[in-house]
């Protein structure tokens, strides 16, 4: 595991609890640095959908957090928001939870022959998905998705 896998771990543990209190879900933790300058991007999200009024209840909950555990040693911009339309999914609960939305998913290996998938949710377990894809289902071990997004039609 590299350095920021180990700060973004440390970045979870010491936020999720905080988030959890305040009926939000964490979706991810970005941890870049982009033209010299480090950031630090929290993505929630709630049932109804996150506003700026969260991102600015989350950004004020957290910082003082951040700051006591000080698990980046240098100065970096944090940046709370939604995941926006295109959310990933990442854990079997994000999965269950958009059962009959449309997604795009890569897998790690060859599933079925093919490592690209673009379908619909129709079944979801801690283990595995079911996709609708073109009329014929599909099941994925969940251990097997590289990558995850929804892919809302217009």
């Amino acid at each position: 595991m590299n350095n920021n896998n180990k700060t973004v771990n440390a970045i979870v543990q010491i936020i999720n609890p905080k988030l959890v209190e305040l009926g939000l879900d964490l979706v991810d933790v970005k941890y870049t640095r982009e033209g010299g300058r480090w950031f630090l991007r929290v993505f929630i999200d709630k049932p109804a959908g996150v506003g700026l009024e969260d991102c600015q209840l989350v950004s004020g909950s957290i910082d003082p957090l951040l700051d006591e555990h000080d698990p980046i040693p240098h100065a970096y911009t944090l940046e709370v928001s939604s995941p926006g339309l295109n959310r990933p999914l990442n854990k079997p609960a994000d999965f269950i939870r958009f059962t009959g939305e449309n997604i795009k998913l890569t897998t790690f290996a060859p599933v079925e022959g093919r490592r690209k998938f673009k379908g619909k949710i129709i079944a979801a377990e801690n283990c595995s998905i079911t996709l609708d894809v073109d009329g014929t289902s599909v099941v994925l071990p969940l251990n097997q998705v590289a990558s995850a997004r929804l892919s809302p039609e217009f």
